[in-house]
């Protein structure tokens, strides 16, 4: 028996519909990076984005079309305007496409995990390998142009301890201990997001057309400045170095909008699910207590913030609905 012919799984099914969604988004945004875009190395890099993700959506849609599934509307050249101003700089559109691969590879990790059908497993697979190279290409011409931004390197000890005291797992009283390269690591990365991200929000709140949606995003930003400050002097404590800001990436356009309303938000709701993800992450591989509470404390702040964006979504008839089981009470009153 042919395995491509068995029926998508559940989890096959929601990996597929997500990645469709997400490469939507994300090759409308880059049409708009690429028109404005000055770097010809930084344009090479779009234009590998833009290849990838829209090869995921005809790949997607035709595994859609052949098992009989309902295509995702998600976004459309309605919900961009390659004739606006520039809003953001050349090292932001490279910024954004880095952190594009690494969204990929963790997305399409899972996803490879989850398959089981041969096409399946297969697409998720060459679509890792791809994102690894779009990361690999992004990461080459930042450090090519000086724009990369390293992680820190901390002095090492000569040789190999053990941890002899459970004082090594506190850090909310008393002699906190120093970090470790490992939480050094995330709480890094976290501010390079949360700084990309208050670049995109403050670009988006600029032009967004919705008071609401203005005020929504304004709070993000907030949030996102919270969040960096709290990382901030956690690194500091230690005396290890903190990342630069991105107020340079985001020029003064605020008349004509490049995106949608719709779009802006979607982006938005996205860009916090993704940090959830990467803050559960965080907590996994910290040992200090103090920091495991800051992250949940975090992330709570955050989710509760994605469902006020997904209330306005909804408010607006904006929300795609993932695939679900079908309703049984709902079919059963239908036929009555």
């Amino acid at each position: 028996m042919n395995s491509n012919n068995i029926n998508l799984t559940t989890a096959e099914h929601s990996q597929l519909w997500s990645a469709y969604m997400n490469s939507s988004i994300s090759s409308i945004m880059i049409k708009y990076f690429i028109a404005k875009v000055e770097d010809h190395d930084i344009h090479g890099v779009l234009q590998e984005a833009l290849t990838l993700t829209t090869d995921h959506l005809e790949q997607i849609t035709d595994m859609f079309t052949k098992e009989n599934k309902p295509i995702p509307i998600g976004f459309t050249d309605q919900d961009v305007n390659v004739n606006a101003p520039r809003l953001y700089s050349d090292n932001y559109f490279l910024q954004h496409t880095f952190q594009l691969g690494i969204f990929g590879m963790f997305t399409f990790s899972s996803s490879v995990s989850l398959s089981t059908r041969k096409d399946i497993h297969q697409f998720f697979s060459e679509g890792l390998r791809k994102y690894n190279d779009l990361h690999e290409k992004a990461s080459s011409v930042s450090l090519q142009k000086g724009l990369y931004l390293r992680p820190p390197t901390v002095p090492t000890p000569n040789e190999v301890d053990f941890v002899k005291k459970q004082n090594f797992l506190t850090g909310w009283f008393g002699e906190r201990r120093p970090l470790t390269t490992q939480e050094i690591t995330y709480l890094y990365s976290n501010i390079q997001r949360n700084s990309l991200g208050i670049a995109m929000l403050t670009g988006f709140s600029q032009v967004v057309k919705s008071k609401e949606i203005k005020n929504f995003i304004i709070r993000g930003i907030e949030i996102a400045k919270k969040h960096v400050n709290i990382f901030n002097s956690i690194l500091e404590e230690s005396q290890v170095p903190t990342p630069m800001g991105s107020d340079s990436m985001v020029t003064g356009s605020a008349d004509i909008a490049p995106f949608s309303d719709k779009l802006m938000m979607y982006h938005v709701t996205g860009m916090i699910t993704l940090g959830i993800g990467f803050y559960g992450l965080s907590i996994s591989t910290n040992i200090r207590r103090d920091l495991a509470v800051h992250y949940t404390r975090l992330s709570a702040e955050i989710a509760l913030y994605s469902e006020d964006g997904a209330n306005i979504m909804i408010d607006n008839e904006w929300l795609e609905e993932p695939p679900r089981m079908v309703d049984r009470d709902e079919l059963a009153k239908a036929n009555k």
